[in-house]
């Protein structure tokens, strides 16, 4: 598979774009549990125009990260055509349209997903964002605003008119947020369309190997995105890569793994932030949800989330790795909800 000139090899397993989730120190723990393709943590196109310190460290991009997008959201053309022309200046390999967000914060307001009530928009936006940068352009949108609009077929066409160099499909509806099931059968259709020969990306419900496999052969899509099912548990992707590779399932790590690699993400996040309490408060939606399955969690789980410096953090892991030595977590019945 190809963006651009990007040669991403045979079916590139990518990290979405999440607010709060896709920065440094996640990015860093999911590339080196082989993620192929990075992405920031989508940035406002008004907060690049107000020149906002936060969306410039959300562009900020590391050796470790490439290849990476920065993901751009708006609903003002000329705000977005702007902000493209910034994130250029950051140096990513490519840069990746919103059209997805389903959050009301951002669809309600026009931008993300909103904008698939407005095709019209969307296709003009993204011919004049393409215009404006030398870097390769792609987009990232739902099969429709709801189930009575579902449109993707014809914009995926539209979009690839408008000069985009690959389309990343996450298989719901905008109204239905994150919930029901991902339909991949309608991603099929879009890959399936003789008219269409940009690179198709498939994202949604990717919470297992055998799921990753499984949709890959159903829709033929050219690289499958992987997004909430990444949040504590960023080896996700070596343990798809193994699957697809060998048709084998790698063990869960054990407990004392997983604590040693939260240490890692965390050192890496106050490596990053300007005081370590602020890498306390990214890491909590991560402490959360690395440690599924385990019976009796429920006081190691309140301590991490009230815990506010370093070394009272680090006590706290390291007596759940002595708790649950010969335990492994357990995704058996993990909620991507």
């Amino acid at each position: 598979m190809k963006i651009g000139k990007l040669e991403l090899g045979t079916l590139p397993l990518f990290l979405a774009p999440m607010e709060d989730v896709t920065y440094k120190s996640f990015r860093y723990l999911c590339k080196k549990f082989g993620a192929d393709v990075m992405s920031t943590e989508f940035v406002s196109a008004e907060a690049i125009k107000r020149e906002m310190e936060a969306t410039k460290r959300k562009m900020t991009i590391f050796d470790f990260d490439r290849p990476i997008a920065i993901q751009i959201y708006g609903s003002n053309i000329d705000s977005m055509v702007e902000a493209a022309k910034v994130a250029e200046e950051a140096q990513p390999d490519y840069i990746d349209i919103n059209f997805g967000c389903p959050m009301k914060k951002i669809a309600g307001k026009g931008a993300g997903a909103g904008l698939l009530r407005d095709i019209l928009k969307m296709v003009k936006m993204t011919g004049e964002i393409v215009k404006a940068v030398k870097l390769p352009v792609t987009a990232k949108t739902r099969l429709g605003w709801d189930p009575s609009e579902i449109t993707i077929v014809d914009v995926a066409e539209r979009l690839q008119d408008a000069g985009i160099q690959a389309l990343t499909i996450h298989g719901r509806t905008r109204s239905q947020l994150f919930s029901g099931e991902a339909d991949w059968s309608i991603i099929e259709q879009v890959k399936a369309n003789h008219r269409m020969h940009i690179p198709i990306i498939g994202n949604g419900d990717i919470s297992s190997p055998e799921k990753a496999k499984a949709f890959a052969e159903q829709s033929g899509v050219d690289g499958i995105m992987i997004g909430r099912g990444a949040i504590g548990r960023p080896w996700i992707f070596r343990d798809i890569r193994h699957f697809l590779n060998t048709g084998e399932l790698i063990p869960p790590p054990l407990v004392p793994e997983v604590v040693e690699n939260i240490k890692e993400q965390l050192l890496q996040s106050i490596t990053w932030k300007p005081e370590p309490r602020g890498a306390i408060l990214e890491m909590r939606r991560h402490f959360a949800r690395y440690f599924p399955g385990l019976t009796d969690f429920r006081n190691f789980r309140i301590d991490l989330l009230q815990a506010t410096e370093v070394n009272e953090v680090f006590r706290i892991l390291d007596s759940i790795a002595e708790h649950y030595a010969e335990n492994r977590v357990d995704y058996s019945n993990i909620s991507l909800k």
